[in-house]
């Protein structure tokens, strides 16, 4: 009896030391990536989990010469007509903490009855985050969006090719609470000014997320909140989501969209592909 007890006793001690050694080995690879993001270059700049569906221009606080490429395909499930996404969008850092981007988002659709299939428009962006606190784990930025937008591919020749401007300026707060759980709020007003009419339409965008950084992994779990009020009326989009890190540079993001209010949609599927080329900076 009593080996039996001491044999019983070993393998919790030995369980407890592996769990104990493992979940140190894991803080540690915490701390090491952590590290690498924010004290591996000049200026400083912190780690946030960057959302999946409206994500931002650039990191926040970028460093110059940072760059990446994004490809996105999604699905909306709509009352009337599936509507298929695709969108292709570069990013780069001309100087630290200024990001821009350039985005192609594409519209198909499976039903005569849709808008039209076509490149939605010409997205440019600029990003410039104003404040980093050290202290705070806090990051503060200010953006603008311009698109122009296109015409239908079908009315290619047959009609003006650009149909209208959206102006979007939006501001940025994002804070990590501890290794692991980021906080970013992302908001704004979209105003459309559609060519041949004389007013414009203006809608505010509040989007709120929340993400948890698998521990020893690039990897997160999340949600975002997609709100939109226009003309009092309100509708929010939850978008379940994980980024998987497929290799050092490459990652994918699985996002699922879920409407509180079906008056035009049901659920929604995006997926994006994410390469970040490495950042050589100087002395290597």
């Amino acid at each position: 009896m009593s080996e039996k007890i001491i044999f019983l006793l070993s393998v919790l001690i030995f369980l407890q030391v592996s769990g104990q050694v493992e979940t140190s080995e894991n803080q540690v690879k915490d701390s090491l990536y952590i590290q690498e993001v924010e004290d591996s270059q000049k200026p400083f700049k912190i780690l946030h989990a960057e959302p999946l569906y409206i994500d931002l221009i650039r990191d926040l606080g970028a460093r110059k010469g940072e760059k990446e490429w994004n490809v996105g395909v999604g699905l909306v499930d709509n009352n009337r007509f599936d509507k298929y996404e695709a969108l292709v969008e570069y990013e780069w850092a001309p100087l630290n903490r200024l990001g821009l981007e350039v985005e192609l988002p594409f519209s198909f659709y499976s039903s005569k009855e849709s808008p039209g299939t076509k490149l939605n428009g010409l997205k440019l962006a600029a990003q410039y985050t104003f404040l980093v606190s050290e202290p705070h784990n806090t990051s503060l930025a200010l953006g603008y969006i311009h698109e122009f937008e296109l015409n239908k591919f079908e009315n290619y020749g047959k009609g003006k090719l650009f149909t209208g401007n959206i102006y979007n300026p939006f501001f940025v707060a994002a804070k990590r609470w501890g290794n692991n759980f980021h906080t970013l709020l992302y908001t704004g007003p979209v105003i459309h000014q559609h060519f041949g009419t004389a007013s414009a339409e203006t809608s505010w965008e509040i989007n709120s997320n929340f993400h948890y950084m698998i521990t020893g992994t690039r990897n997160f779990i999340g949600v975002e909140f997609n709100k939109s009020v226009y003309n009092n009326d309100f509708d929010m989009t939850i978008r379940p989501q994980m980024r998987l890190g497929i290799s050092e540079n490459t990652m994918v993001g699985i996002v699922t969209g879920i409407p509180i209010n079906r008056e035009n949609q049901r659920f929604s599927s995006f997926l994006r592909f994410i390469y970040e080329p490495k950042h050589k900076h100087k002395g290597e």
